[in-house]
């Protein structure tokens, strides 16, 4: 059983940006900070299966792909890289790339690569502050300047990269070429109400992506019968005896922890492990000297078939 605080790590990225406020104060004498990755607390906390993490972005990152699971078994590493994005800012012009505009062949993607006619070639959508994207272990993808990302992923720092924008960092051309599905992207889905607090962002094979909302001063316990992570986008909230506010990160596994939600409520952000949303995820709590409870909300399973869901209903991908 584990309730934990969680740790936030602040990396610098070249194409990162100085002032994270909101989400951290942190800082960095080498410049700009281009992720805040969050960790258990527990000192001998084993590794979790996914890593939550912020991204801030002032210029475009790489054009890259991760391996899947099969492709990183075949080159000795323990698993493949699927992850999911939710839009905390945008800038007006913000986009993202997702796949190709036509499929290619691998030894066309390798001439594409080394001319660096894939910067042509990839597909770039606009977003907006509550989009969600799924982004499959293989798609060729990119990010775009002005951003602040929430990712969920499974754990894995593995990258190959195809394009860097003359930043002069090493391109991995042979294992992008092997590892990518180098074609358009998947389509993506659409948001499910499950109760009047959860909306379901992303299921998948690996994990599940659902933001809540808590109407202000509600009394709440969060399940986390599997591995979860929650991350405060908005408003703050009481969790084990401490405030939380954003930015601000909780593990629970094979627990429960009481959340009660400030006077302006809490919209968060949960992910965790497995391929269909939990039938119970929040439990309403009894207020003292209340005569009723509310009743829990038990939510239909979402059918195997829809296996990604998107709030970005502008984001309309080619099969």
């Amino acid at each position: 059983m584990a309730i934990e605080h969680a740790r936030a790590w602040a990396l610098p990225k070249p194409w990162g940006i100085l002032d994270l406020r909101p989400w951290s104060n942190a800082r960095h004498e080498g410049g700009a900070i281009g992720e805040i990755w969050y960790e258990r607390s527990g000192r001998r906390a084993a590794k979790s299966s996914l890593l939550l993490k912020i991204l801030f972005t002032n210029q475009p990152l790489s054009i890259q792909v991760h391996p899947d699971d099969a492709f990183a078994h075949s080159i000795g590493l323990p698993h493949g890289k699927t992850e999911a994005w939710y839009v905390l800012r945008a800038a007006p012009e913000a986009k993202v790339a997702l796949g190709l505009d036509r499929r290619l062949t691998q030894k066309q993607l390798r001439a594409a690569v080394d001319d660096g006619s894939i910067s042509n070639l990839v597909v770039w959508h606009a977003v907006s502050c509550g989009d969600a994207i799924f982004v499959p272990a293989g798609t060729i993808h990119a990010i775009g300047a002005g951003l602040v990302i929430a990712e969920i992923q499974q754990r894995s720092d593995v990258t190959f990269r195809l394009f860097d924008h003359g930043r002069q960092r090493a391109l991995h051309v042979e294992n992008a070429v092997a590892a990518a599905d180098a074609g358009p992207a998947h389509v993506q889905g659409h948001p499910v109400q499950l109760t009047n607090e959860r909306t379901l962002l992303i299921s998948s094979p690996y994990f599940v992506v659902e933001r809540i909302e808590l109407p202000p001063n509600s009394t709440w316990r969060l399940d986390g019968e599997r591995e979860t992570w929650f991350l405060v986008l908005s408003g703050g909230a009481r969790a084990k005896s401490s405030d939380m506010s954003t930015g601000d990160a909780l593990f629970v596994q094979s627990d429960s922890v009481g959340l009660r939600a400030g006077p302006s409520g809490l919209v968060g952000l949960v992910a965790y492990t497995g391929e269909i949303p939990v039938p119970i995820l929040l439990r309403r709590a009894r207020q003292p000297g209340a005569t009723d409870q509310r009743p829990p909300h038990a939510p239909p399973l979402v059918p195997r078939a829809n296996m990604s869901t998107s709030t970005n209903e502008r984001l309309e991908l080619s099969q």
